[in-house]
């Protein structure tokens, strides 16, 4: 019996609830998609529905059901009483009634991969964001249709088609879904075309989870299909711009290829990519059978761009494994009602953002030198951050729910992101283990050994069990490195962990500058400080993030000749920064310190020995 069939079986049975959701789009410029809830053989005497208030891969509670609206329950042409039991908390009286039809409207007009977006263009959902769970069914097999507002719109999912699977399609009646203030007459006859709404149309979930696990893209979308490995994969592009199938098809399949390699292979059937086009930003969100990406729509002509792009992809496709299955045990069973807390987030983020650097590199996108660089930027990134010094990884982990997706003027001082410290410690991991054991061993086998332990039958892991699969690989007791780099805040020690290989880090400064110790920017003709870092000397000035800059020594200064205009000085001199503070006229005497470096690069040491030349040989491979 294949998967498939035993979920269509597990279906069937009439002794279960039969779920049933239609997603229609009626009016997309409106940004409402149109949503109606059928059950069948309901057999309780209330029905609860609850709306997820964030989806897995997001660590925000984001309040989806705040888009929500024209609320209603009907048993047939009967109208159903309910109420609303707190802000995700729907309740209807059903009182022995069998079918169940719940219809509602969500508003759409938010582009990211978290969240649901509809317009003239395409529709694009998660389910997390539009639709409610049943508690108590959240293992019941589930139908959804969609129906698109014109024919030659298509639908691009993970899930599979029912219709494949010879599965009843429950009968929506209009699949209207009526104003508040509409009658119970208004049930009429659907407005769709009868060559819109077919079993095409229709997918099967084996569990709610699986449908929040798989988003729909639907309008008329680019669509490719390609093979990797005998598999069957998808890109489907949305959006306008200079992204070319032709070129990123062949390195997508080199990326999936070196991933499947160091796992053993592919753990899916099918894989599907989404890819909008915006105007701005950049992201992806990632799924057990396909990920959702977001690139700047002419990001992909510019090597450096496009690269990056490539490591989106190698990032959101190794969290197949790493996440989606091989999971920390606080996310091992989601709970959509609030915060899912760990403080594991720093490997299940972090490591990922290690490999999405390794994974080109390794796949022949770009070389030693472009791989070296992208370290050296990540560095930066650390070193330049003063919240490394205040937050460890595993609490920036914990308080993701709080902390790194809502950034304030003192984050930066007192925050650390778990995506960047993670994957610094992931590399001092991998360099340490590389050392100890000439390059037979490496991370790679950490997260070969978490996979076989945890990842293939999806049982979620411990803090303390990760040590003890990493100290397993190492071969070594890694308690004070934990204590100090992944619980602790001391620096990291760069230099310690890549003398083995030949290298060393290197602080540099573009123009030596005095340092000031502000981040400003122009907003709307004016010049505010964005950031001010703990300890410099403008903070100990009493200047504050927010405050706007007006002058240096009583001369007009802006945010982008504010560099320039601190050349004229030395460390040590004292000058008199003038600024706007809560709109009251203020001049504080500064005095100056001495630069700090502004990037980092990984560079050979003088003379590397023997060990040192075949350390680096046999990690990246000849100079």
């Amino acid at each position: 019996m294949t998967q498939a069939t035993a979920v269509r079986d597990r279906y069937l049975p009439q002794t279960a609830p039969k779920i049933h959701y239609q997603v229609a789009i009626r009016e997309p410029e409106s940004h409402l998609f149109e949503v109606s809830l059928t059950l069948q053989n309901w057999q309780l005497q209330v029905l609860d529905l609850k709306m997820p208030v964030w989806t897995p891969g997001s660590y925000l509670v984001r309040e989806y059901s705040k888009h929500l609206q024209n609320f209603s329950a009907y048993s047939g042409d009967q109208p159903l009483t309910w109420r609303k039991l707190s802000k995700n908390h729907w309740q209807v009286d059903t009182n022995g009634v069998s079918q169940v039809t719940v219809n509602y409207r969500v508003f759409a007009n938010e582009l990211t991969v978290r969240t649901n977006h509809l317009d003239a263009t395409h529709g694009y959902f998660n389910s997390a964001a539009l639709l409610f769970y049943i508690p108590e069914f959240e293992q019941q097999p589930l139908l959804i249709t969609i129906v698109p507002p014109r024919p030659e719109w298509h639908i691009t999912t993970p899930l599979q088609v029912a219709s494949d699977l010879e599965l009843p399609i429950l009968d929506f009646g209009s699949g209207d879904v009526r104003q508040e203030s509409e009658s119970v007459e208004s049930n009429q006859e659907s407005d769709y075309p009868k060559s819109i709404i077919d079993n095409r149309n229709t997918f099967l979930a084996p569990d709610f989870d699986t449908l929040v696990d798989s988003p729909f893209e639907i309008g008329t979308h680019q669509l490719y299909h390609f093979e990797v490995m005998g598999k069957p994969h998808e890109l489907a592009i949305w959006g306008k711009g200079n992204a070319e199938a032709e070129r990123m098809i062949p390195d997508m399949q080199k990326i999936i290829e070196v991933e499947a390699q160091l796992y053993g292979g592919l753990p899916y059937d099918r894989y599907v990519f989404l890819l909008h086009l915006a105007s701005t930003g950049a992201g992806g969100l990632e799924h057990k059978n396909s990920c959702t990406l977001n690139y700047h729509r002419f990001g992909f002509r510019e090597p450096d761009k496009y690269n990056r792009f490539m490591q989106l992809v190698a990032h959101e496709f190794f969290h197949l494994w790493n996440v989606k299955r091989i999971r920390p045990k606080a996310l091992e069973v989601f709970d959509y009602t609030g915060e899912n807390y760990t403080p594991s987030l720093w490997f299940s983020e972090g490591t990922t953002s290690y490999y999405d650097l390794v994974i080109p590199f390794r796949a022949g996108i770009y070389d030693i030198k472009s791989f070296l660089n992208e370290l050296g930027k990540e560095i930066t990134r650390l070193q330049t951050t003063p919240g490394r010094l205040v937050q460890p990884a595993s609490e920036s982990s914990f308080d993701a729910w709080i902390k790194l997706y809502r950034p304030d003027a003192n984050s930066g001082n007192s925050q650390i992101s778990y995506y960047l410290k993670g994957e610094m410690v992931s590399f001092l991991l991998d360099l340490l283990i590389r050392a100890r054991h000439e390059n037979k061993r490496s991370l790679d086998d950490v997260m070969r050994k978490m996979w076989q332990q945890f990842g293939q039958d999806e049982v979620g892991f411990t803090p303390e069990e990760l040590q003890q699969v990493i100290e397993s690989v190492a071969g070594t007791d890694l308690q004070e490195f934990f204590a100090r780099y992944v619980d602790g805040t001391d620096e990291l020690p760069f230099d310690e962990y890549l003398s083995p290989f030949g290298l060393r880090l290197v602080g540099e400064k573009e123009e030596p500058v005095a340092y000031l110790g502000v981040t400003a920017k122009t907003e709307n003709g004016r010049e505010m400080l964005k950031f001010v870092e703990a300890g410099s000397p403008a903070q100990l000035a009493g200047i504050d993030a927010g405050d706007e800059l007006l002058a240096i020594d009583g001369f007009r200064v802006t945010a982008q000749n504010l560099s320039d205009r601190l050349k004229d000085y030395n460390p040590g001199n004292t000058i008199q920064v003038t600024v706007f503070h809560q709109d009251e006229l203020r001049t504080s005497l500064v005095t100056l310190a001495e630069p700090r470096p502004t990037s980092y690069k990984i560079v050979p040491v003088e003379s590397p020995d023997d060990t040192q030349k075949q350390n680096f040989a046999g990690w990246l491979g000849s100079n």
